[in-house]
């Protein structure tokens, strides 16, 4: 970057359209020049620059994140601070955001994927939640690829170093392959956290003449152009950007963690914000802007780890690990002497003034004066929509049927393909047991962590089915908020609400728009009929590479209360003799299906329908039975169908099954029909579970063998658990053994 001194002028940034080059467009320059009645010099330009970029203002997306529901009997705080936060009755709260680092993780994978996890951290405890879980949702490319190899290793690791050593448990998520992530892969994180409502935290600079401080780690070259870098496609020029990314210190994190939370309890606090994305001008506009005031800040006192720093250095650096807050006037000591203890810097940098400006100060004289509302408040884009010939295509296709001629060769198969295989090879780097909570673990339908000092508990998920959205857009957003629902109540609980993370193509793209648009509207429907307002969330747009687009991908993260620990629910099978159930009926829809894609190589056709108010009773129903403790195991039909359901119910298991279906048997076995749950039910039981759940049929027992005994119409067959577990757990570590 250019020191100040090298810095072009005002008039040449004008003239030579210098600001193009910084992310803002024409008419985006012409409306800051009107905005400040005369042309931004370098650094006020750059303040625009970030705080307009897609990755922080939303302006393409903001007209289409108004269709959310984001209100609700329990929620505390919706959209608009850190994190949003959900009642879990007796006076506490939960409090769950999370966020993308794609573009990051692309280049730069190990500090791209750790810095993504240390900031969604910071997000929740700037609420004054403590951090108490981490889930993620990783997309990546094949694994046939040495680099997209590479990727998914550094990814992985940068995930559980920073998580490991910080010490919060990363329990659950999802995992994919697929060849649209090949150049831009996927990297969402969720953090989730507890707290108590007496001690809720927001982000504002309210109190004329009360002092902001500067907090957490010094200020570096790391991460300048972040958020405009993140607002952009992937290209063979990206990795010239790896200054873009930040480098995270998950042990200074720690020390920050213990020291904000003691903050909270402290009077003197009146507003907390990390500094993520664009950094210092995002957490101090913002601030001010949401209380309506200004803020004049003193640059020569912001603590810098690297010499000769200019003022748009330090306000566009996203250096980890550091948060703005205000305090009460008089109070600076008593807070000072906080971050002493924890080894952390605690400056007072400057002041909050009733002019509603950002006033930036620095060797003496003012470098920077721009309104705090205007750099909060970008245009917003109403961008053109086109359906896309390939969606009329799919929905005028003739159904796909599958030709199967050896049905345990195909399960075989399916299971051991990279996105349905075990994900041991994954969480086995990640301490999910840390801090001694979670109740269940990786690898069920839900993850469950304990509220200590009660008998309650979280259950979290994260869920997408891209080659639904890819598809059907529409249906495909419906799907994907349901299922999270599903593996939820398959755990015992209560949906409570959603955070989403948007992930799609250039916007600029009318066939991308529409399918943002379809998705938001698909997704919307969903989460009114089934009570799951989204509470918090993040848009990463631009996910493409040479002007290929990913998959459409909004991603669902769901928390729901347990409100019984004793009657957690998860996917394996409990008891010998227990019956088995089949809720709901299996229909010829295999569109998008985890066995098209085998069998065929991609995905068409129309999605599998779904109808959210028979979604909406069976949930429930459902609900009603595990809480009634009628159930020893549920677990969702989703990818891959029953057949894959029936794997994961005795994976991990010393029992078999002995099945009996009706009808077609590819129908049966490998449909993903929706809103349909396979559990099963101690055999003395049965009577009081059918009366609750009534859309079901006894399909089967468990047995004590080793063979899973399946036998529908024409077609018998065995299959060894043994064997086929031993294959399906080694596909990631075999695959990933292979030299880079």
């Amino acid at each position: 970057m250019p020191t100040a001194s090298l810095e072009p002028s005002a008039e040449t940034i004008a003239q030579e359209k210098i600001y193009r080059t910084m992310g803002l467009t024409e008419d985006e320059y012409a409306k800051v020049c009107k905005l400040l009645g005369r042309k931004p010099n370098y650094t006020e330009t750059g303040l625009f620059s970030v705080m307009w970029s897609e990755h922080c203002s939303y302006k393409t997306s903001k007209p289409l994140l108004k269709k959310f529901p984001t209100s609700g009997g329990r929620v505390l705080q919706g959209p608009g601070e850190g994190a949003g936060i959900v009642d879990i009755g007796d006076k506490q709260a939960v409090v769950f955001k999370i966020e993308s680092h794609n573009h990051p993780s692309a280049i730069e994978p190990y500090q791209g994927a750790a810095t993504g996890v240390g900031g969604i951290i910071r997000d929740v405890f700037s609420m004054g939640a403590r951090p108490v879980a981490i889930l993620d949702s990783l997309r990546f490319g094949q694994l046939d690829n040495a680099r997209v190899r590479y990727i998914f290793e550094e990814v992985v690791s940068g995930i559980a170093g920073y998580g490991n050593c910080i010490g919060i448990p990363t329990v659950g998520g999802e995992l994919s392959f697929d060849p649209c992530y090949n150049g831009n892969p996927l990297v969402n994180a969720m953090c989730v956290g507890i707290m108590n409502h007496a001690d809720i935290q927001v982000g504002q600079a309210r109190g004329i003449g009360n002092t902001v401080m500067y907090v957490g780690a010094s200020t570096g070259r790391d991460g300048i152009n972040g958020a405009t870098f993140a607002s952009e496609e992937i290209s063979d020029k990206s990795d010239e950007k790896r200054s873009a990314v930040q480098v995270g210190d998950p042990f200074m994190e720690k020390l920050l963690v213990e020291a904000c939370l003691e903050l909270t309890k402290h009077e003197a606090l009146v507003g907390i914000q990390d500094m993520g994305a664009a950094g210092l001008v995002s957490s101090a506009s913002e601030m001010a802007a949401k209380a309506g005031v200004g803020i004049h800040m003193n640059l020569d006192l912001i603590p810098q780890r690297e010499t000769a720093m200019t003022p748009y250095e330090m306000m566009l650096s996203e250096s980890q690990e550091r948060m703005l807050i205000v305090i009460k006037k008089g109070s600076e000591e008593e807070i000072q002497a906080i971050f002493s203890r924890w080894g952390l810097h605690a400056v007072a940098v400057g002041t909050v003034i009733e002019e509603e400006v950002l006033r930036l100060e620095h060797k003496g004289e003012i470098v920077a004066e721009v309104p705090s509302d205007a750099l909060a408040s970008a245009p917003v884009r109403h961008m053109p929509s086109r359906v896309p010939e390939t969606y009329t295509l799919n929905q005028t296709a003739p159904a796909w049927t599958p030709e199967i001629k050896n049905y345990p060769e195909t399960i075989k198969r399916l299971l051991t393909q990279p996105s349905l295989a075990a994900k041991d090879w994954v969480t086995r780097q990640y301490d999910y047991m840390v801090q001694t909570n979670t109740v269940v673990a990786p690898g069920s339908d839900a993850a469950v962590v304990r509220v200590r000092g009660t008998n309650k508990g979280l259950a979290l998920t994260t869920d997408c089915n891209a080659k639904y959205l890819a598809l059907d857009p529409y249906v495909g957003g419906k799907i994907a908020v349901a299922e999270a629902a599903r593996n939820i109540v398959c755990s015992g609980g209560i949906p409570l609400a959603i955070t989403d993370c948007l992930n799609f193509g250039s916007p600029e793209k009318p066939e991308v728009f529409w399918e943002m648009e379809q998705s938001v509207s698909g997704m919307a429907e969903a989460c009114k009929e089934l009570e799951t307002p989204v509470i918090s969330g993040n848009v990463s747009l631009y996910n493409e590479t040479d002007q290929e687009a990913i998959d459409p991908t909004p991603v669902v993260g769901m928390v729901g209360l347990v409100e019984d620990l004793d009657k957690v629910c998860t996917v394996a099978f409990k008891n010998a003799g227990d019956a088995i159930y089949l809720i709901g009926e299996a229909q010829a829809e295999f569109g998008g299906s985890a066995l098209q894609i085998l069998l065929d190589g991609k995905a068409s056709g129309k999605v599998p329908a779904l109808d959210l108010e028979l979604e909406k009773a069976r949930q429930s129903n459902v609900l009603q039975a595990i809480q009634s403790g009628l159930v020893s195991s549920a677990h969702d039909i989703s990818e891959g169908g029953l057949a894959t359901a029936i794997a994961d119910s005795v994976f991990g298991t010393s029992f078999g099954c002995d099945l009996t279906l009706f009808g077609d048997p590819a129908v049966e076995l490998f449909s993903e029909t929706q809103s349909r749950y396979l559990v099963s039910v101690p055999k003395e039981l049965t009577e009081k579970f059918e009366t609750i759940v009534r859309d079901t049929v006894q399909i089967g027992i468990v047995t004590t063998s080793d063979e899973l005994h399946i036998a529908c119409d024409n077609e018998s067959f065995t299959l060894n658990r043994p064997d086929l577990e031993n294959d399906w757990r080694g596909v990631l570590s075999c695959i990933m053994s292979t030299e880079n």
